[in-house]
């Protein structure tokens, strides 16, 4: 099963991350945590790690829409890309809400996430 959707950039692991935040807020998301998995396992458990973050971004108006259709998505939200360096060069991933339609059975959600999947296309294929 396809989770997400990846593309290869060109820009530098850093420049990546500041241009998929601006590209997420035209699409109304804004980001709502930052993950530096380097960071995070350095400290943990002191090994090291590529360069690797994880943005749980948000559009405040459709999770409002699919929390009141279904209480317990929340254990699915935000909606997670990723940003990570592979072969000196910098991949982006989003993650797919239609796959949230395999898990959760309601046609509000379906109505939804095919509206923010939209929305994450365009933000990749902007960066």
């Amino acid at each position: 099963m396809q989770y997400g959707f990846s593309k290869t950039t060109e820009y530098k692991f850093d420049q990546a991350i500041d241009k998929v935040t601006e590209e997420l807020k035209k699409e109304g998301f804004g980001v709502l945590t930052t993950i530096n998995v380097k960071d995070t396992l350095k400290k943990k458990i002191d090994v090291d790690f590529k360069n690797y973050t994880i943005l749980g971004a948000c559009n405040p108006p459709f999770a409002h829409q699919v929390l009141q259709a279904e209480e317990e998505i929340g254990l699915l939200l935000p909606c997670n890309v990723i940003v990570y360096e592979k072969d000196d060069k910098t991949v982006v991933s989003v993650f797919d809400p239609m796959t949230m339609t395999a898990v959760i059975d309601n046609p509000k959600i379906k109505t939804v996430a095919e509206e923010v999947k939209k929305k994450l296309e365009r933000v990749l294929k902007a960066v």
